[in-house]
């Protein structure tokens, strides 16, 4: 069994999900301020509009002069103006409204066992953070979603001025959380920003991968995959 002191958490994709894509949720807000977009169109541009804002400003503009909010809203606007929309009263009520609704428990849903899993990990006696490439509205939505509680401290990207799988991030959140790295185990979706970017940084790590994501994705041995959050707890024992 691993001497474990300490678990640091991946949010978006490992604990919460949004409830609806992108490009619903935004057809939904330019519908109710008499605007009709397709949903697929708005997908389609926010994916293109992300990544190209995510590449010229990294980590939100972070030391680049730009606030996470300005980011936002800059890619919200032009996925909107992408889509057909061009008018800019419209588009910035649209992008202001559209970044607080993402700050909801209407937008966001629990994992399977999220709940559960971090509960048990607390009575079990574990140290608990959040490490995430996210903005300064992660808190908010940890509280909104009745999460918060579970943890120690969150350490969003914004926050430490690194995203993973900068090293830098696992670093700071070792010394929030007062552990060595082996004496550490992260939890997350992503091969390369969660699982191996911690082991990386000398820790211990877990993938959440369901059934049916394997292919095409690098080797992970069996027993650091958790089909579900459950599996969790018995990986650990194992180990």
């Amino acid at each position: 069994m691993l001497r474990l002191r300490l678990l640091t958490w991946d949010v978006k994709d490992t604990l919460l999900r949004l409830r609806q894509p992108v490009g619903q949720s935004y057809a939904a807000e330019a519908r109710a301020q008499g605007l009709q977009v397709q949903p697929e169109v708005l997908g389609r541009s926010f994916r293109e509009v992300y990544g190209a804002q995510s590449r010229r400003f990294p980590n939100y503009g972070h030391g680049q002069g730009l606030s996470s909010w300005q980011w936002w809203l800059d890619v919200v606007k032009q996925s909107f103006r992408l889509s057909g929309v061009q008018d800019e009263a419209a588009l910035t009520k649209l992008a202001e409204k559209l970044y607080r609704d993402y700050c909801s428990s209407n937008t966001w849903e629990l994992l399977p066992g999220a709940a559960e899993t971090l509960s048990r990990c607390r009575q079990l006696g574990f140290r608990m953070g959040v490490v995430s490439n996210f903005d300064r509205r992660l808190e908010a939505i940890l509280s909104h979603c009745n999460l918060r509680h579970h943890f120690e401290f969150v350490l969003t990207s914004e926050a430490a001025g690194f995203a993973k799988p900068d090293g830098r991030i696992f670093e700071q959140a070792l010394r929030l959380g007062g552990a060595r790295p082996e004496q550490a185990a992260h939890i997350g979706d992503d091969y390369s920003r969660d699982y191996r970017a911690a082991r990386a940084a000398g820790m211990h790590s877990f993938l959440l991968r369901a059934a049916g994501q394997a292919e095409g994705q690098p080797e992970v041995p069996p027993e650091h995959v958790l089909p579900t959050l459950s599996h969790l707890l018995a990986r650990i024992e194992k180990e």
